[in-house]
């Protein structure tokens, strides 16, 4: 498997390169965003490790621009800035998955096989099932010619269903997915927030596309309900 490091710290791109080529990885590096877009366009990469903070263009005009060219390889950002708003913009201009420094090197690798596992199938820039539709990048929401106001946190959940869509998901992958991986609060959480889409998504027009699979999980219809 390629993979492209995208990192303007010599000493951690460095040692990215050593530690993911020991464990089977062909691995390319670029110091600038300038360079990274470059090597990405060029070359077939399994994924891309990508920084945020670049000389010349920074990862999120990077990522944006890639997506814009429809380029779909799997891309895993790995920045110091960690803050919701910043993890929310870095996924809606089209990464795969997020993650902090400092960080563990083994979580890194699992990350990262995790996304090119998923593959490199097409995000389209505004995501459909029947007649709800869902802006991901502005954050809204429609079922027929009428908006539907989310909460962060529900935008979240239904964008993730919708990429899901007539597939069960568990309330682990939802967790993993809309909150984080290290969430270790009640996980009850995922069925009120259920209930808070349906009540926002479906009841208002009659449908009733996010179904329940009792021991399972739950699947958004691929019709839309």
């Amino acid at each position: 498997m390629r993979v492209l490091v995208v990192d303007d710290e010599a000493r951690l791109a460095r040692s990215l390169k050593i530690g993911l080529e020991a464990e089977g990885f062909a691995v390319d590096v670029a110091r600038d965003g300038t360079d990274g877009l470059w090597l990405a366009r060029e070359n077939p990469y399994d994924a891309i490790v990508l920084d945020l903070m670049l000389p010349g263009i920074n990862g999120y005009k990077v990522c944006e621009t890639l997506r814009a060219e429809e380029n779909w390889t799997p891309i895993l950002m790995l920045t110091a800035k960690d803050g919701e708003w910043d993890q929310v913009e870095g996924l809606d201009t089209g990464a795969d998955d997020y993650l902090t420094k400092p960080f563990s090197f083994p979580v890194l690798v699992a990350r990262l096989r995790a996304v090119i596992r998923r593959g490199s199938g097409e995000r389209p820039t505004v995501l459909e099932s029947g007649d709800l539709r869902l802006d991901p990048a502005a954050r809204r929401v429609w079922r027929g010619e009428t908006e539907v106001r989310l909460t962060a946190r529900e935008h979240a959940l239904l964008a993730f269903l919708m990429r899901h869509r007539g597939d069960v998901v568990s309330k682990q992958q939802i967790l993993d997915a809309v909150w984080d991986m290290a969430f270790d609060g009640d996980p009850n959480i995922v069925e009120v927030y259920i209930r808070h889409l349906r009540n926002k998504v479906d009841r208002p027009f009659g449908r009733q596309a996010i179904e329940t699979l009792r021991g399972a999980g739950y699947r958004l219809a691929s019709n839309g309900g």
